[in-house]
């Protein structure tokens, strides 16, 4: 019994690290995107716009959400083209559901490559495809060998107490956002403030500062 109690614990340890380090993926993947989008801006429009996917902090969740399956999936391609072709069908599909849900969730877009060629509903396209797979490359060669850093300091107290911070503020984050864009998607269709959960996105999350905020994203 004890030996299986020791077992246990064991596994009930790891399924705890792997969930450390795929919030850990996750924020940092995030973060990554915010910064690229930004850079990408900048260099379009000859000035900063700032370009952010939550209502509060430098993060951008489909890159979040792009590098967790890049973690997940990725490491077991055992050459650089199945990486590279890995990486382009995976950060395509994950691109285009993610847009294919804002809009259907939030009545908005925040990229649309209709202009381009080999593009599949403006969600996505053969470019940006081609993006993700130079994205995988990267992350193999960059920042996966780091993963397991993160994974060594989760027995640490300091580090369980800021993850454990940051889990609460994304969580946080990511309900107030989208409880954010659906009063907006819902202020667009005329329709009146419920309760005091409304009136307060409606008072301090008004159209003009989520455009603002969302300068990227768009009705479609």
């Amino acid at each position: 019994m004890e030996t299986l109690m020791t077992t246990n614990e064991i596994k009930k340890d790891k399924a705890i690290d792997k969930i450390i380090k795929i919030f850990w993926v996750f924020l940092i993947g995030s973060m990554i995107g915010y910064l690229v989008e930004n850079i990408v801006g900048f260099v379009q429009n000859g000035h900063f716009v700032s370009r952010q996917g939550l209502l509060f902090g430098p993060f951008i969740q489909v890159y979040g959400i792009g590098l967790i399956i890049y973690y997940l999936i990725i490491p077991h391609a055992k050459t650089n083209m199945q990486i590279f072709v890995g990486s382009m069908i995976l950060g395509g599909v994950t691109e285009y559901l993610f847009s294919y849900f804002q809009e259907r969730f939030f009545g908005t877009v925040s990229w649309d490559y209709s202009n381009l060629l080999f593009n599949i509903n403006g969600r996505t396209s053969l470019l940006h495809c081609i993006y993700w797979g130079i994205g995988g490359i990267l992350f193999m060669k960059l920042i996966y060998p780091n993963i397991e850093k993160i994974g060594r300091q989760s027995n640490k107290v300091y580090f369980k107490v800021a993850t454990f911070i940051l889990v609460v503020f994304m969580v946080f984050n990511i309900s107030a956002s989208s409880l954010a864009a659906q009063r907006s998607l819902e202020r667009r269709q005329n329709i009146a403030p419920k309760g005091g959960l409304d009136y307060f996105f409606d008072t301090y999350y008004p159209d003009e500062k989520m455009n603002k905020i969302y300068s990227n994203s768009r009705e479609r």
